[in-house]
């Protein structure tokens, strides 16, 4: 009961720290718009490539899944249909749900739909996260030197994320190799025979989710559907740029997904509300456009991004089936 009083507590004091953050960086981002301006920018969009910037996101949520699905091999392979629809989930909760909820979420209804070992499919999942937000920093470190001056925050972050990121890799590739000394270890704490037993099963499975990456051929693989994920989202973005009528390059896309992504670490609302408008209204007069056309622009390409996750995460909650899940299991499923 006490542990069940300090996670709500938890939850509700991160949900707390999320909205006064997401209220301080709206308020800095939306200083000195012109709203007349945007609501020209916005009636001047152009549809068809909005409709085709959701399109390039479903392809970026679907090559996702392929990219998953190449961690999840390590224990078995699963349809491409099942790793895009929780995928999809997946990104419905973090979009709509706090904490990113979702990670949690694709995890439980993977495993359930999959027959896979749940702490497995959060393992994997969260070293997805993981390089994901390494493979960010990288893209900053390569595209910023070619674009010019930068907000000051930005290298900074850059850097200590990479510095982050580097070290949490490496804890993911020793993690494995010492499992053994973990669960031996773990064994000889005073705990009940019972607890021992379920802590050291889930344990096991975490490790082995985490290894998956520690394979020639999969590592390969998840590289490989990086690359194609990236470029995809970056296409969504330059196309959003092209509906609103100024050119973003490809370099300033992926700067500025990598800085969407890197900011969400941050403590948030969920959809990320005030923390995107911010690094948008801060990164984008870089390349040209004014406060206001990068507000209109965050606005817009967020809207498509949540578009297409609500177009395919919202059928599979129900192919996947995850009215069957309820609190109890979100709860204890992964712990």
């Amino acid at each position: 009961m006490e542990t069940e009083r300090k996670k709500t507590l938890f939850k509700w004091i991160s949900l707390l720290a999320g909205v006064i953050l997401a209220a301080v960086f709206l308020t800095l981002a939306i200083r000195g718009i012109s709203w007349t301006e945007m609501l020209g920018i916005l009636k001047q969009a152009n549809p068809v490539l909005l409709v085709l910037s959701i399109l390039y996101g479903s392809i970026s949520i679907f090559l996702r899944g392929l990219r998953w699905g190449v961690l999840i091999s390590a224990q078995k392979k699963v349809p491409a249909w099942v790793m895009f629809f929780a995928t999809a989930v997946g990104y419905l909760g973090n979009t709509f749900l706090p904490a990113r909820a979702g990670e949690v979420l694709r995890s439980l209804l993977l495993g359930r739909k999959a027959d896979i070992p749940k702490s497995f499919t959060f393992a994997t999942a969260i070293t997805e996260r993981i390089f994901d937000a390494v493979t960010l920093v990288l893209i900053a470190v390569v595209v910023i030197p070619g674009i010019g001056d930068m907000p000051d925050w930005l290298p900074q972050a850059m850097r200590w994320m990479g510095i982050l990121g580097g070290v949490t890799i490496l804890g993911l590739l020793i993690l494995p190799r010492i499992s053994g000394w973990v669960l031996r270890t773990f064994s000889r704490l005073p705990l009940p025979q019972s607890v021992h037993q379920r802590a050291s099963q889930l344990l096991q499975e975490f490790f082995e989710g985490a290894a998956a990456f520690i394979h020639p051929g999969r590592a390969f693989g998840f590289l490989a559907f990086s690359a194609l994920v990236w470029f995809m989202d970056a296409t969504a973005a330059v196309t959003v740029s092209h509906a609103l009528g100024w050119d973003m390059t490809y370099p300033q896309a992926l700067l500025t997904l990598a800085a969407m992504g890197l900011s969400s670490a941050i403590p948030s609302t969920p959809g990320y509300i005030g923390i995107y408008q911010f690094v948008a209204t801060t990164l984008l007069p870089v390349f040209g456009v004014t406060r206001t056309a990068a507000l209109s622009y965050i606005l817009v390409l967020q809207a498509t991004i949540v578009a297409a996750v609500v177009l395919w995460g919202l059928p599979g909650l129900w192919l996947l089936g995850a009215g069957k899940i309820n609190k109890k299991q979100q709860d204890t499923s992964l712990v």
